[in-house]
């Protein structure tokens, strides 16, 4: 749980970050890479965090919910919509959430949950499906960037340029 919203900005940011490298190294043809037919993939995952990184600071209050719209069919698209996504929670944060509100127990999802346990899913949430589309990268031969420390693709390339 976030006590204080510039740590979660701190950590905002970074997985942000992440989330960007994750996405542009994605192909458009690779986004319709999924585990089975049916399941998910690379393409609805990354459609499926940029949309609930909107949703569920909308259910929290922070933002207006989202209105449907066209999901993003290409990988330029869906990182535009994930930059913006993302910022919009950053200033929303920054702007309407105090440190004291942060402790706050709000209804979300038919539970109480602190904000700052809100802002916490929000980060979990979207690691657990940037790890889900790694596996799915490394099954369309995509090279897999480094989210908390190098990736295998790293490591190689390093020991290629004789590092």
């Amino acid at each position: 749980m976030f006590r204080t919203v510039e740590d979660f900005l701190a950590a905002w940011k970074t997985e942000s970050e992440s989330t960007l490298r994750v996405f542009g190294a994605l192909s458009d043809d690779s986004l319709a890479q999924s585990v089975a037919p049916g399941g998910y993939s690379l393409g609805s995952l990354a459609v499926h965090i940029t949309g609930s990184i909107r949703k569920i600071p909308a259910h929290a209050g922070l933002l207006p919910m989202p209105t449907e719209a066209p999901a993003p069919a290409t990988v330029a698209a869906i990182l535009a919509a994930y930059r913006h996504n993302a910022q919009q929670v950053a200033d929303a944060v920054a702007g309407q959430w105090s440190d004291t509100q942060l402790g706050e127990e709000i209804p979300l999802f038919g539970r109480s949950m602190r904000r700052g346990a809100v802002l916490a899913t929000l980060i979990s949430h979207q690691g657990h499906h940037r790890a889900q589309m790694t596996v799915l990268m490394r099954q369309a031969g995509l090279k897999v960037p480094g989210v908390y420390g190098p990736s295998a693709d790293d490591v190689a390339a390093k020991k290629a340029m004789g590092k």
